[in-house]
């Protein structure tokens, strides 16, 4: 991380609930990651969940079936 440290106004209840999820010597820098992450693996499996309803999925053999 830069040397520049940000400030992120929170509200006093959002900065309770955040942490609530922060483990013992946990970064507050650490959590938002770890969210960050998490998010990023729902906003997957939702574009796939998605894919799959709307018939716009392809399964990974038929888009390469020359990689075997």
């Amino acid at each position: 991380m830069s040397n520049a440290d940000k400030r992120i106004p929170v509200s006093e209840d959002r900065f309770h609930e955040l942490g609530e999820l922060k483990d013992a010597g946990q970064t507050w820098d650490d959590l938002l990651g770890d969210l960050l992450e998490s998010q990023k693996r729902q906003n997957l499996a939702t574009m796939i969940r998605e894919s799959e309803e709307n018939d716009e999925f392809v399964p990974i053999r038929e888009a390469f079936p020359n990689e075997d």
